[in-house]
């Protein structure tokens, strides 16, 4: 058993998001991420082409974000101490509730987008891959 804690959150968001980025860089259709269509539509005045640099900048500050979150929602729930396995599965949950949430709210009423289900399907893996690599920082206890 380890103990959670912030710092654990923000290194495992780290991590996880550079895993969860080779993912969808090697998987993906080398379109740009949706954090440069965010830029491009509300920041920005060219396409999301140009906003790549800004909208992995964005992508990290996410990932990192979310990973400190869980890392404070867990010992809320009663998860402040966890066996690996735990927060692995807590970390795959985690992965889901993102993914619904940027899949739901992100992309069809932000960017207003209608992804093709194969888009749907790799978007759920990179955010399971996300989650697994969160929860195996935090389960692991390396920080």
């Amino acid at each position: 058993m380890v103990e959670i804690t912030l710092l654990g959150g923000l290194v495992g968001g780290l991590i996880a998001t550079v895993v969860m980025t080779v993912f969808m860089m090697t998987l993906g259709d080398d379109s740009p991420p949706p954090t440069a269509l965010f830029w491009s539509k509300y920041v920005g005045n060219e396409g999301p082409e140009s906003y790549m640099m800004q909208g992995m900048v964005l992508h990290m500050l996410y990932g990192v974000g979310a990973g400190v979150v869980l890392a404070a929602l867990l010992p809320v729930a009663g998860f402040g101490d966890v066996a690996l396995v735990t927060a692995l599965g807590a970390g795959l949950g985690y992965g889901v509730v993102l993914f619904i949430g940027a899949a739901g709210f992100w992309m069809n009423v932000v960017l207003a987008l209608d992804p093709e289900p194969k888009d749907v399907g790799l978007f759920l893996f990179f955010h399971l891959v996300y989650g697994a690599v969160l929860g195996g920082v935090l389960g692991a206890g390396v920080v």
